[in-house]
């Protein structure tokens, strides 16, 4: 009996562990701690606030200068498990945007980085099995992976979101 609670509380200390983890990967380190602690909120959430929801909804994200560039689409083949357990090719075609903020630095070179971010979105989308992209949660995930890629090969923070028109997998 005591060795099954002692399991017990290691599985739920890793699984903890794995959620912290998990969340700041995600979201960033600062942003994460201050989610946990309930601090720093920004300009733009305050902002927000304050206006009217129209003026809002004029210009998305709460900023002037953000500008949303699309990407050429991408198709790339995944793996996918069939019922009998074996495994198989799917296609899954991507046509995704970029939203970024024009007053960031850095954000005067993300034209001309495009095609390099698009590599490292083909690597990682080619990594994927067909159970990675379903469901809703499975998308944010994908898209937060995107957006991870994208800041990191363009090394700026102007990057704001991917947007996703289509996903097919077929």
């Amino acid at each position: 009996m005591g060795k099954r609670l002692k399991s017990m509380a290691l599985i739920a200390i890793v699984g903890i562990v794995a959620l912290i983890g998990g969340l700041v990967a995600a979201m960033g380190y600062e942003d994460a701690v201050a989610l946990v602690v309930g601090g720093k909120e920004s300009s733009e959430q305050s902002a927000v606030e304050t206006t009217a929801p129209d003026d809002y909804a004029a210009h998305p994200m709460g900023a002037e200068s953000v500008t949303v560039t699309p990407f050429r689409e991408i198709i790339v083949n995944i793996t996918a498990t069939t019922a009998t357990g074996r495994q198989t090719s799917r296609f899954l075609k991507l046509n995704a945007a970029l939203v970024y903020d024009e007053a960031k630095p850095g954000a005067s070179h993300i034209e001309e980085r495009k095609p390099f971010v698009r590599d490292a979105f083909q690597d990682y989308l080619r990594q994927l099995s067909e159970r990675d992209v379903q469901g809703s949660a499975s998308l944010a995930i994908l898209k937060a992976e995107l957006l991870r890629r994208a800041r990191s090969v363009m090394e700026t923070d102007a990057p704001q979101e991917i947007l996703i028109s289509d996903l097919i997998v077929q």
